[in-house]
């Protein structure tokens, strides 16, 4: 069982898969060669499962850090008599910059350690497990390091020391002294054609100082916020385009599977692919912290994997593969006890085929953020976008599961239906550069029929507030979204109602805000969630409330780890992060609700003057 905390993980990403790196120097977890592969390493999820330590021997303190605007690891260790520098990257390819970002990644986790004072003692301990841990690699020493077969499968681990082999794990100690410099570098193949690669010292230091310089030219070109919390933001939007796939534009919610919104509970789930709502809503948030040129890519993407379906009269499907797969069967990993017993570990997921309306609308909503990009865009991609409109303006009276993805009786939620209203209303905005203005009236009818019915039926005057769903007084942290996105102003007196009864009566002793209460047809509770908590910041900037909307953001910020990640959840009971890590949709809140307070108070200075 699996007991590291998990905001003592780093992410390392070469912008095709990812790797979680814990405080103690250990790699427990990494999918090869895509993010949602079967795992290479994954304690993470179940001691048998595999890892690769590296870490002094004895009693030792250690500070970490990304070296400059990279996802380049640098963990300083201090001993007793020396000094260990542990720099982690998953390499890109070679001088690959800007947007290149991600193209030829040639799947090398890359590990390489500095004495800079004293002597160190180094311990390092290799064991593969690829399969989610089902399969033993056969380990040999060759020349230039350790090979490791499983199956079809090659796992090359370059070394300048033999190590000691003992089934299916390697072990070697090293003596360093100040000045001492070793590397260690795994690839795996990415085909079946290519041979094992095995490199030298003096490339693997290329390699690493060529990841760090790809980083900071994308960081370079891309990231020009300039309000406050600027390096929450600016480390937010190279998280965000660390869990970008490169080859196809997709974007993951989370680089990890099954770790759990409750500890020890059943609530686990499998975030390695590519949500449309999740993904929409990034490229929003990329647009504040980075300059989000890779936006015509996933359109292209969602365009290519879901238009055959709209055409067909389908719905839009709610989740991708990230190479476009549609199909996401969910199974059970019976083996995995789960990180601190939070079993079922599940990968797939069962979610990808619910009905949930809102998605139109976040795709739309994203589009008409960056309406430059839709000028490149080929024409089955704009029609694409047309049709989402149609198909939301068709369903909107539909019931469905939700945002939350609820397993249990489809209901009308509000805010499936506010972002129906979305779709529509920001397809009429954009309809010239959609050639589809002769759709613009029956857009506007429909626009017209859903606010009539949000304004009719969402409102519940038992609650006193805009609620859940139709009929229900049960608060929900989705309703914040009416002022964030245009559908009513932010200081509509019934607006400023449910903020305040989302702030009373939908949040934990330390004021971060839970998703809903109530069955939702699961077992078992969840954490606060750091999303609604930052939405509810962004909802009281836009009602010019800028204290408390920093009060609150402060709050939820504070939960960031000394590296700038941000899980999924908080648990109730501690300061225990939760759920998937780390989570886009954590960093999309934080994002939006920075740049949300900044032009709240650029305004207010405006108006002093």
């Amino acid at each position: 069982m699996s007991t590291e905390p998990i905001a003592d993980y780093a992410l390392l990403s070469d912008c095709w898969s990812a790797a979680l790196v814990s405080a103690a120097g250990s790699v427990d977890w990494l999918c090869f060669p895509r993010f949602d592969s079967p795992s290479v390493f994954g304690r993470l999820l179940g001691e048998e499962a595999g890892f690769w330590s590296i870490r002094p021997a004895g009693q030792y303190t250690t500070t970490r850090r990304y070296v400059g605007p990279s996802m380049v690891l640098e963990s300083l260790h201090t001993t007793a008599r020396g000094r260990l520098t542990v720099s982690d990257a998953l390499v890109l390819g070679s001088g690959r910059r800007g947007h290149d970002l991600g193209q030829a990644s040639p799947g090398t986790l890359l590990r390489r350690l500095a004495c800079t004072a004293g002597t160190v003692e180094v311990e390092v301990s290799f064991a593969p497990r690829p399969g989610y841990g089902l399969i033993l690699p056969m380990l040999h020493n060759v020349d230039g390091g350790v090979l490791a077969r499983a199956d079809a499968e090659e796992l090359a681990l370059s070394s300048p020391v033999p190590f000691e082999l003992d089934g299916g794990t390697a072990r070697a100690v090293l003596r360093l002294r100040a000045g001492d410099a070793v590397g260690f570098a795994l690839h795996r193949q990415r085909g079946q054609d290519e041979a094992p690669s095995f490199w030298s010292q003096q490339e693997m230091a290329g390699r690493l100082t060529d990841t760090v310089e790809g980083w900071t030219s994308w960081s370079g070109i891309h990231q020009s916020y300039s309000g406050p919390w600027q390096a929450l933001v600016a480390g937010s939007g190279r998280v965000l385009q660390a869990l970008s796939y490169y080859p196809s534009g997709a974007i993951v919610a989370a680089p990890t599977t099954s770790l759990p919104e409750v500890a020890g509970g059943t609530r686990n789930w499998d975030y390695r692919y590519t949500w449309v709502r999740d993904a929409s809503m990034t490229l929003q948030a990329l647009w504040v912290a980075a300059c989000p040129d890779e936006a015509g890519k996933f359109f292209q993407f969602l365009a290519t994997a879901a238009a055959r379906q709209l055409a067909g009269g389908e719905e839009l499907q709610i989740m991708y593969g990230i190479g476009g797969e549609r199909d996401l069967p969910e199974r059970v990993l019976h083996h995995l006890p789960g990180w601190r017993s939070s079993a079922p570990v599940r990968v797939g997921n069962g979610a990808w085929n619910q009905r949930q309306l809102d998605v139109y609308g976040e795709l739309l909503d994203a589009a008409a953020t960056m309406p430059e990009f839709l000028a490149e865009l080929a024409p089955e991609t704009l029609r694409f976008l047309a049709d989402a409109a149609d198909a939301a303006m068709a369903r909107w009276q539909n019931q469905d599961q939700g945002i939350w993805e609820v397993r249990g009786d489809p209901r009308h939620y509000l805010y499936s239906k506010l972002m129906c209203w979305v779709a529509v209303d920001r397809a009429i905005t954009l309809a010239g550069m959609l050639q589809a203005s002769d759709r613009v009236p029956r857009w506007t009818d429909a626009r017209e029929q859903i606010a009539a019915s949000i304004r009719d039926n969402g409102w519940s005057e038992a609650a006193g507030a805009y609620t859940q769903a139709y009929g229900s007084e049960q608060l929900d942290a989705s309703a914040l979204m009416l002022a964030i996105v245009g559908f009513l102003p932010a200081g509509d007196p019934r607006f400023l109602a449910t903020i305040e009864a989302i702030e009373h009566r939908l949040t934990d002793t330390r004021g971060l805000v839970y998703r809903y209460h109530g069955d939702d047809g699961l077992p078992g509770e969840e954490g606060a969630f750091l999303l609604c908590t930052f939405w509810l910041a962004h909802a009281l900037a836009l009602a010019g409330l800028t204290e408390r909307a920093r009060a609150v953001f402060e709050r939820a910020a504070g939960f960031a780890t000394g590296l700038g990640l941000m899980a999924e959840e908080v648990a109730p009971d501690s300061r225990e992060l939760l759920g998937n890590f780390p989570q886009a949709f954590s960093h999309i809140g934080l994002v939006n609700a920075a740049w949300a307070i900044s032009e709240a108070e650029r305004r207010g200075r405006g108006s002093a003057t």
